[in-house]
């Protein structure tokens, strides 16, 4: 019994350090103004603001080339 008590306290004296796929969600949250306050509190709170940066300028050049080539496909060359 007192090792899931200790587990249960080392559990929640580290903190909530967010996951590579947390980022990437909070990223993409952001990027469409959805972000939860929870998660924008974990982020702010946990989470190194260069890896958001990083992704986050990674998926706006994947957009602008996604929109770039949309619009190429779809208006006919001249």
């Amino acid at each position: 019994m007192s090792f899931v008590k200790t587990r249960a306290k080392k559990n929640t004296e580290q903190p909530n350090k967010p996951s590579v796929l947390d980022i990437i969600i909070s990223v993409l949250a952001a990027l469409f103004g959805v972000q939860s306050d929870k998660n924008r509190q974990r982020d702010f709170n946990h989470g190194n603001p260069v890896i958001y940066v990083a992704v986050g300028a990674v998926f706006v050049i994947l957009f602008v080339l996604t929109l770039v080539l949309v619009v190429s496909w779809v208006v006919p060359n001249s």
